[in-house]
């Protein structure tokens, strides 16, 4: 079923953007990401929120929203498929005919259970106009967890999953996201990014603000922490960054476990010689990618991707 309303005039400057945001049973959050894309300096041309199979009141928040914002189409999808990744692809895929007659130049997919200041897509928009080569851009994201905010590492060279802004023929080459059940759809696409040439950037000035913990969806502690693992063995991270990555993460929480967790994934998957999620090319460029920044922080060269 869809839900459609009257479109208007909601972009400035020459910069087009729409957006996508599956949806599954996120009525406790979701009017936070409904009040802070309505409130954007900037608005969306089109945003589809895509309700996979909701019933706990998430469809009734937004179309009460959508009355008042004819920027807003609902689409919903009773296909019934499992709780995972992979579904959450599916539903953002079926979006995306919906935009085939929507002039714009950049596509973002925006979580439901995320929230940012107003003038966030106007700030990078302007990265985006600033720099041709940029291909991928967000800010930073922070978890609530335990009652507070709290910072999430993120290299540089790299957006979260839940707020990834591409430029249109960005998305295009990488070929939009892959549907994979452990998740990484997100790693992948910014990977291929990088590999045809496009930047990708994140800018730490630029909040964004996540609802809930990260892997909540995935089950229990000791799954989603494992489930990462595996997923990042699959989509080609080398043996060698993986464990400098989880070293640098110790101090996250859930301090120092966390990370022994993912490393148990990681080379669970790596000595069962699970095969990868991604084509050779792709895993052979990473590799090559992450070993040429090991090196330059072990040659005293240090990677500005990196955050500490």
């Amino acid at each position: 079923m869809i839900l459609q309303f009257k479109s208007e005039k909601v972009s400035m400057h020459g910069l087009r953007y729409v957006l996508i945001t599956p949806a599954r049973n996120e009525a406790k959050y979701i009017a936070k990401t409904l009040n802070a894309v309505a409130s954007q300096t900037i608005l969306p041309e089109k945003w589809i929120i895509v309700s996979d199979n909701s019933d706990d009141g998430t469809d009734e928040i937004v179309k009460q929203f959508a009355m008042s914002h004819a920027f807003i189409t609902l689409l919903r999808s009773e296909d019934g498929a499992a709780r995972n990744f992979s579904a959450k692809v599916a539903a953002f895929n079926l979006a995306l005919p919906l935009l085939e007659n929507i002039d714009y130049d950049f596509i973002g997919i925006v979580d439901a259970d995320i929230s940012f200041e107003p003038g966030y897509y106007e700030n990078i928009l302007n990265k985006f106009r600033s720099n041709p080569k940029l291909g991928v851009a967000g800010g930073i994201r922070y978890d609530y967890c335990d009652g507070s905010f709290h910072k999430v590492i993120c290299s540089s060279n790299s957006v979260g999953g839940p707020f990834q802004l591409f430029r249109r023929e960005c998305f295009e080459q990488v070929g939009g996201f892959a549907p994979i059940d452990l998740g990484g759809e997100d790693a992948v696409a910014e990977i291929k990014a990088r590999m045809y040439g496009w930047q990708v950037q994140s800018f730490e000035e630029f909040i964004v603000y996540h609802h809930k913990c990260t892997g909540s969806m995935m089950g229990s502690f000791f799954q989603s922490f494992f489930k990462q693992g595996q997923r990042e063995y699959l989509i080609g991270y080398h043996p060698l960054f993986e464990i400098f990555r989880r070293i640098l993460h110790l101090a996250e929480k859930p301090y120092v476990l966390g990370s022994l967790i993912m490393l148990l994934g990681y080379f669970r998957a790596y000595f069962s010689r699970h095969k990868p999620l991604v084509d050779q090319n792709v895993i052979q460029f990473l590799k090559e990618e992450q070993l040429g920044r090991l090196k330059a922080i072990f040659t005293a060269r240090r990677d500005p991707s990196f955050r500490f």
